[in-house]
């Protein structure tokens, strides 16, 4: 069983949160997605008489580790965090209140795949930021990974099809719906998909999302990918960053 599991509890960017099995495990590659995230969102220009920070949706929220991590480094700001797995919204909703930040996050269960799912989000308002580290491994690659997660750990947060980007692909689709022009998205991927995600981009114009970034990890792999949602259609250069090289054990 892993350690997370056992003593019911770990740190995520100095975040204590409860671990229950099966909930999906946050792994250290992903508090750099949220780093990211909020480089960007520090970056960005903010009007003078502005009263609130970004609002950000998290999809597949697991513990809830990137959303409460965004809330509790950005005071103004308000966050959706959705996820189909029961277990994983009472363990968001726990760690919330845990954290005491229940009162600025919505929890709610939802499966993205769902045609139509994603109007029951409308009524918050447009979208600053959507992030997640969804499932993404390749479907071969299942078998390969270590026992004590193929044991313990949801398959559903970690299976993502065939190229692994099954839920990718209807976040990336249904997000202009949700987000303003200026919108951000930050996925945590697969070393190949960015890519995969770059070409399936440029083959939906109608969607009018660029690839403008991708980091990689502090193993040196394009780990993280930056998309952004603008009203010019067609490509925009790819800026591949280097990440943070912290003495970290990879997944």
């Amino acid at each position: 069983m892993p350690v997370q599991y056992i003593l019911g509890e770990w740190d995520f960017r100095g975040l204590n949160l409860k671990m229950v099995p099966p909930v999906f495990i946050p792994r250290p590659e992903t508090e750099e997605l949220v780093e990211w995230a909020l480089e960007e969102v520090a970056l960005r220009p903010r009007a003078a008489d502005a009263q609130e920070g970004p609002l950000i949706l998290e999809v597949g929220c697991g513990s809830g580790a990137i959303s409460l991590s965004l809330l509790s480094r950005l005071p103004q700001s308000r966050a959706i965090a959705v996820d189909k797995g029961d277990a994983a919204i009472c363990l968001t909703r726990e760690n919330a209140q845990r954290l005491h930040l229940q009162d600025r996050i919505q929890i709610v269960p939802l499966d993205v795949t769902l045609e139509g799912s994603w109007a029951h989000l409308l009524p918050w308002g447009p979208l600053d930021l959507i992030i997640s580290n969804p499932p993404y491994i390749f479907r071969q690659d299942m078998e390969q990974l270590a026992p004590e997660i193929r044991s313990y750990e949801d398959p559903a947060a970690l299976d993502g099809g065939e190229k692994g980007m099954d839920i990718i692909e209807h976040v990336l689709a249904l997000a202009p719906r949700l987000m303003k022009d200026s919108g951000s998205i930050f996925l945590e991927v697969d070393p190949r998909h960015p890519e995969l995600i770059g070409s399936w981009l440029q083959s939906r114009p109608d969607l009018s999302l660029n690839l403008v970034a991708v980091r990689r990890d502090f193993c040196g792999r394009p780990r993280f990918v930056h998309i952004q949602r603008s009203g010019v259609r067609g490509g925009c250069p790819v800026d591949v960053q280097p990440g943070p090289l912290p003495a970290r054990v990879p997944r």
